[in-house]
Parts: C-alpha cells; structure tokens; sequence
C-alpha cells in the first residue's frame, strides 16, 4: 500500500516543479501576473492533478489570472508530459489557495483583539 500512495506524491512533486518553472520563465500570458504555485495533489489512479495557486491581487485580477491559467493548461500539460516517466499525463486542474488570505484575516483579528485588551 505505500508504494501506492508514494508515486502520486511523486508525479505532484514534478507537476509543481515543472509548472512553477514555466510560469517564472516561459509562460507569457498578460493575464498570468504573480501567480504562486502553493501545493499540487495527484489522484491515486494519476489521472487528475490539482494544482493550487495563490495569485497576488483584486478579485478580478484573480479571476483572470486563472482564466489565463486554464487556458495555459494544454501547453503546461504538453511539458509536464515530457518530464514524467509515466504513460498517463494528469489533466491539469486550478485552484485558488486562500491560506494566506486567511492567515492575514487571523492575524488582523489578533491584532484587533490585542488593541482592545490594551484599551
């Protein structure tokens, strides 16, 4: 059982490597501004992969960033493709991560409560 869980471990470590290296130097899409890759997971049977981002900027920007990234996908699959030793490519899946939206949100609440204990 944990060679099973171990190669998909494996396959999302080179899919974060490989996109994250496409987006710093390759990918010129006006759209794709700072885009982070934070984490990506693989399903066990390889098929999927999803990949989290965290994208600095307005609502908008956002959405448009992956926009710009879903539009990508083909491409980036096409190069994660030639990097794993795998038949299957996983698709290519992205998601907004929000952690460090909500680690700010949380600090912000802290300091708050720590003002009003001070007061």
């Amino acid at each position: 059982m944990r060679t099973r869980k171990r190669r998909p471990d494996q396959v999302a470590e080179t899919v974060r490597q490989v996109i994250a290296d496409l987006l710093l130097k390759e990918l010129r899409d006006p759209r794709i501004g700072f885009v982070t890759v934070t984490g990506v997971q693989v399903t066990n049977d390889l098929s999927v992969a999803t990949v989290r981002v965290s994208i600095m900027g307005d609502p908008a920007e956002r959405d448009a960033a992956l926009e710009g990234l879903e539009s990508a996908a083909g491409f980036l699959r096409g190069r994660v493709g030639k990097a794993l030793t795998t038949r299957i490519v996983p698709e290519l899946r992205f998601e907004l991560d929000r952690g460090l939206e909500h680690a700010a949100r949380i600090n912000q609440i802290i300091g708050e409560l720590k003002q009003e204990d001070h007061s």
